[in-house]
Order: C-alpha cells, then structure tokens, then sequence
C-alpha cells in the first residue's frame, strides 16, 4: 500500500482508572483508506482505546486528532459530525422498525432536531439505502423487521447505519463474534469494500479473519503497544508469541 496522508494520529495517549493505567503513552497513526486491525490479550486496552477515539471515555494525558484537528476535549456527538463512527460489540439497531427504516433513520439530515422536523423520503435517501443495503447484503430484507434477522445480518445493519452517515474514520469492535463461517466471508468481503474510500479499525481475536483483511495489525499488551506492522511480522514477534498468539 503506497503511503497515504495520516487521518487519525493518537499520540503519548494515557488513561487511569484509579491508578491503573489502561492505556499507557500509546502512539498510534492510522492512514486514509486503511484498514488497522488492533490485537491482545483480554485487559490489553483495545477497546479502551475506542471509547478514547469516539470521546466515550476521557484522556488522562496525550492526544488525538483526525484530520489534523485535535479531538481530546472534545464530546462524543461532536466527534461523529466530524465523522467517525463506532460500532459496538452487541448491535445496536431498531428491532421493531424495518431494515429500510432503521437505515432511513440513519440518514444524516434526519438526526437533528431541525432536520428531522422538514426530513422528506425524497429520491437521494432511497439512492443512498439502496446502496447501504447491496454494500451489507441486505437488499432482500429492506421490507423485514430488523428482528427477523441472523445475528450477522443485525451486524451488517448496524455497520450500515453507520455508513449512512459517510464516516471518514469506523471504528469496529469484534465484528465477527458469534457469526457464521459464511457470514464472516462475507464480512471481510465488506471491510474489504468500506476500506476503500475511508479508514477502519477493527478489534478482533479470530486470525485467520485478521489475515483476510487487515493492511497492518497493531499488537497491544497491559495498554502499550507491544508490536505492530504486516500479520507476517507480527506473527512471528517472539514476544507478541509470548504474551497473546502462543496461549
């Protein structure tokens, strides 16, 4: 992958939770278009790291900016109209409300108070979720309860939602949990696909998912990077071996 301008540069970052430092002087930068896959051991920080990049959590030291614009103080909904979007763990979508409709909701210009007032099913929001719907492979069930669907499926939907929304930067916590071996094809398929016009990082445990998508992997450990570069590399660091991949 040629070199491409850092979107998100995370610098000296810290975190205590009394007195335990949960992510400790962490240095990491992201490039447009790439797809970051964030690896450990339980404990290591991964997703601790998240809830600092989205402003759920506060930093004790450090900074973050994204396209060079500093985000520590930042709130959380501010961040996202900026544009990175987070997915967490469990999905969290409309269940009683239809696909179309929870990526309909999704829609940018319907999530303020003002726009929601004068928000129209006009032509451009169709385009847009009938796009969202082929990219997460869910064109046939736009009509179907969100409720209906497989796991995997409420996965795609969520990363849909957020993909309404145009985030530069999507964040991705164990997306492939409790998935089907189908569904974690076609899963690294569309990683694969939303990397192309803008940056992902992934949390994730399952290596051979990690080998299908990720530009580079990062390797953390008690909330400091212990490793990063190509999965080959990583692989084969003694000490990554030592601490995650050799339990």
């Amino acid at each position: 992958m040629s070199a491409q301008p850092i979107v998100l540069a995370v610098e000296n970052l810290t975190v205590s939770f009394d007195g335990f430092k949960a992510v400790n002087d962490l240095n990491l930068y992201v490039e447009k278009n790439e797809l970051r896959v964030v690896i450990g051991p339980n404990g290591a920080g991964k997703t601790t790291l998240l809830d600092l990049i989205c402003g759920r959590t506060r930093a004790s030291a450090g900074s973050i900016k994204f396209k060079d614009q500093e985000m520590t103080k930042m709130p959380e909904h501010q961040r996202v109209r900026k544009g990175i979007g987070r997915k967490f763990q469990n999905p969290s979508i409309y269940e009683s409300l239809t696909v179309f409709e929870n990526l309909e909701v999704s829609y940018p210009r319907g999530r303020t108070v003002f726009g929601s007032l004068f928000f129209k099913r006009d032509a451009a929001v169709r385009q847009r979720i009938d796009e969202i719907a082929a990219l997460i492979h869910l064109s046939d069930r736009l009509e179907d309860q969100a409720e209906l669907l497989s796991h995997g499926q409420k996965q795609w939907l969520e990363i849909g939602m957020l993909l309404m929304q145009d985030p530069e930067l999507l964040m991705l916590d164990e997306p492939v949990a409790g998935m089907s071996v189908s569904e974690r094809e076609k899963t690294a398929e569309l990683l694969t696909r939303i990397s192309d016009n803008r940056s992902v990082i992934v949390i994730e445990h399952d290596m051979d998912f990690v080998k299908r998508i990720a530009h580079k992997v990062t390797v953390l450990h008690q909330g400091k990077m212990l490793a990063e570069g190509s999965m080959e590399k990583v692989q084969a660091d003694p000490k990554v071996i030592e601490v995650y991949l050799g339990h």
